[in-house]
């Protein structure tokens, strides 16, 4: 597993992985914190997630209302 040193300006190089995830010079990433771990994540525009949902009941996707 590659490993990354944090810089005094708190910066980490990626190795030539980031070919793999489709990482470029000047892309936006989300930063995840789960507990003592960080999850970077690409930042897309609410565009690309159109129809992902596709197919799924909507009935899995409401609340259970009280009393019912």
């Amino acid at each position: 597993m590659p490993k990354a040193r944090v810089s005094p300006k708190y910066q980490i190089v990626i190795t030539d992985d980031g070919d793999r995830v489709l990482l470029r010079p000047g892309k936006h990433m989300q930063m995840i914190r789960k507990r003592d771990s960080i999850l970077l994540v690409r930042d897309r525009p609410m565009s690309a997630y159109r129809g992902i949902l596709r197919g799924m009941a909507a009935s899995t996707l409401r609340e259970k209302k009280e009393g019912v």
